[in-house]
């Protein structure tokens, strides 16, 4: 990671923890600290990613890119905190909640995306360009699934290990009966693609101005 990019995540990150200290001043509580622990669970999936910049051997890599794959959906994750905007009655603007929950979520998304372009990078170096973005696409389309767990049926990543036996019974209902499950599906379908578009036009604007240079 360059130094201008660093900077621009420590400025982020201080950007979120800035709108959120603002909110916390005018409403005189608490509430929507939450949003600071997924900022963090979304910056994991980017340290990882940085580590994997260091492995050669897909033996070592595996272990890696299955713990990076378990928590990259909660980078995107945070999109789907704007469900909150209208939970509270606060002093608080409704403009300054929207504000703050945006900036959570373009950040968060940003650290996805940078995390993604790594291990994209990391595949059609050791592969090829082809398998690179079967992977990309593949990931973020898992992602509306992953989002979909956390959001409505409020699993996280820790309940792989903590839950194995309940998560995947729940995922394996979800699969063997897709048609009594078209909410999931929908969601999963919608979402997924939204990544997929997201990532495609930051791609296309980031190559572009690459090119320019």
């Amino acid at each position: 990671m360059s130094a201008r990019i660093f900077l621009l995540n420590l400025f982020a990150c201080l950007w979120c923890g800035l709108m959120l200290g603002l909110r916390f001043h005018l409403a005189g509580h608490l509430h929507y600290a939450f949003m600071m622990w997924n900022l963090f669970l979304a910056a994991i999936p980017l340290g990882l990613s940085l580590g994997l910049r260091r492995i050669n051997s897909l033996v070592f890599a595996l272990p890696l890119l299955a713990v990076w794959l378990l928590f990259f959906p909660n980078a995107p994750y945070v999109l789907t905190d704007l469900l909150h905007l209208n939970e509270t009655h606060s002093p608080v603007p409704k403009w300054l909640d929207l504000l703050m929950l945006l900036s959570f979520a373009i950040v968060s998304l940003w650290f996805g995306f940078q995390s993604m372009h790594i291990v994209q990078h990391w595949f059609a170096r050791k592969f090829s360009h082809a398998t690179a973005w079967c992977v990309t696409v593949g990931t973020l389309g898992l992602s509306g699934f992953g989002v979909y767990l956390g959001r409505f049926d409020r699993w996280n990543s820790w309940d792989l290990v903590h839950r194995p036996f309940s998560l995947l019974g729940r995922i394996a209902g979800y699969i063997l009966h897709p048609l009594a499950n078209t909410r999931t599906w929908g969601f999963t379908l919608g979402f997924g693609t939204l990544l997929i578009l997201a990532y495609l036009f930051w791609f296309s604007a980031t190559h572009d101005h690459r090119r320019e240079d």
